[in-house]
């Protein structure tokens, strides 16, 4: 799962700021291997052409980091508008599609009790510095792919994007 709450941002033009977007992925074995299966949701709220732009972004047709994650899409299941709701506070993280999805993950804190625990130089598409979190909730049913995995592993993290 790849929640994002855009505080601010622009592609070619049309402005993002406070959209919400998620990328569902099922894989059939190690991610690396390719396969997957994803679901694209993009911010009911916005234009379709805000829509346009986001799924221009998520599929990676735009270019930038994900670009480098689109050849491991094996089937797209589908784009569709929704109610996504976004929540952040302290080191609690939610993000919610209506009646699909519901993900909430806390970081661990760090030796001064406030901020999360970091994992630094990860080899990750979104930031190579992620909180270290644990899934407190974890829900998905949608597109024939269905998990439960309260309990797990998880992280956030700030992105900063930009396509050149």
């Amino acid at each position: 799962m790849l929640a994002c709450h855009i505080r601010s941002g622009t592609y070619g033009g049309v402005t993002l700021d406070g959209l919400n977007v998620v990328l569902a992925v099922s894989t059939p074995g190690p991610m690396a291997s390719g396969n997957w299966k994803a679901a694209l949701y993009v911010d009911r709220r916005g234009t379709s052409e805000q829509h346009r732009a986001l799924e221009a972004i998520f599929t990676g047709a735009a270019g930038g980091p994900m670009a480098a994650v689109a050849p491991l899409v094996g089937e797209v299941l589908g784009v569709s508008p929704a109610t996504i709701t976004y929540e952040s506070s302290g080191l609690k993280r939610r993000v919610s599609v209506d009646g699909t999805m519901d993900i909430s993950v806390e970081g661990i804190p760090g030796v001064d009790g406030k901020s999360a625990m970091m994992l630094e130089n990860a080899p990750h598409f979104c930031n190579s510095s992620l909180a270290i979190a644990r899934g407190t909730a974890s829900r998905y049913a949608d597109h024939g792919m269905r998990w439960e995995l309260s309990g797990k592993n998880g992280h956030y993290a700030p992105i900063h994007w930009e396509v050149k």
